[in-house]
């Protein structure tokens, strides 16, 4: 496996561009684009697996892969004391804990 193997790599498309746009989350950025999916899908690993031979090159630290990366299932929010009211309220209209109800909230907004 090759070190660029290791990290994410997404083509996604673009309403404000018209275009699919690659980038690597937690490497590089918004970095090609195109009409076709595939193109720029191969177009994103060459360049991730350039910017890899050039950490390498200039002695840089890579980043962290999140395909690596360990998570905790744990973080933490500041909302303010409104929002923290209202959101509340709604887990408590809906019979379900803060957690729960939060949970189900960032569940929902991800499968949009």
């Amino acid at each position: 496996m090759k070190i660029s193997d290791q990290y994410i790599k997404l083509v996604e498309w673009s309403e404000e561009d018209q275009c699919y746009v690659g980038s690597s989350p937690g490497f590089l950025g918004p970095c090609c684009h195109g009409d076709d999916e595939a193109k720029v899908y191969k177009e994103l690993c060459k360049i991730v697996e350039e910017w890899v031979a050039i950490h390498k090159e200039e002695g840089l630290p890579l980043p962290k892969s999140f395909a690596k990366k360990d998570f905790s299932g744990k973080f933490v929010i500041r909302v303010g004391q409104d929002l923290h009211k209202a959101l509340a309220i709604k887990a408590a209209k809906s019979g379900e804990s803060l957690n729960n109800f939060c949970i189900g909230l960032l569940r929902n907004s991800l499968i949009r």
